[in-house]
């Protein structure tokens, strides 16, 4: 009897196997896996959050910058995507928009040092 095809990974799969690459440190990895996830559930938030991540660190900072906009914009509220939106907008030059979003990212959590430190770096000229 001849063997079916493989089942495919499901969205959670890709999604654990993509976060573990990206805690390992291999974002470049990591994004191919989470962008599959993605594909199988468009807008997710936690796959969209990962997936900026993994960009981020791979230095793919406009891709980060939309994957956490995405975030943004279906939940004004996510204090960690205007953060990770924040950090890209400023290494990609867009420092009014950074300092927006981290100033956000400060407001909705403002007990988080390191939203606040990332706010100070960029200093008062960018306001």
């Amino acid at each position: 009897m001849e063997p079916g095809p493989e089942p495919r990974e499901t969205a959670y799969e890709l999604f654990q196997r993509g976060s573990r690459m990206l805690a390992d440190r291999h974002p470049g990895a990591a994004a191919v896996l989470l962008e599959r996830a993605l594909a199988l559930e468009p807008g997710k938030a936690s796959i969209l959050e990962a997936l900026g991540q993994a960009y981020f660190n791979q230095g793919d900072h406009a891709s980060a910058a939309r994957r956490f906009a995405a975030i943004v914009e279906a939940d004004p509220v996510a204090h960690y995507a205007h953060f990770g939106l924040g950090l890209a907008s400023a290494r990609i030059g867009d420092r009014m928009a950074a300092r927006r979003h981290l100033r956000m990212a400060v407001l909705l959590k403002p007990d988080n040092d390191a939203y606040r430190r990332a706010l100070e770096r960029l200093g008062e000229d960018a306001a």
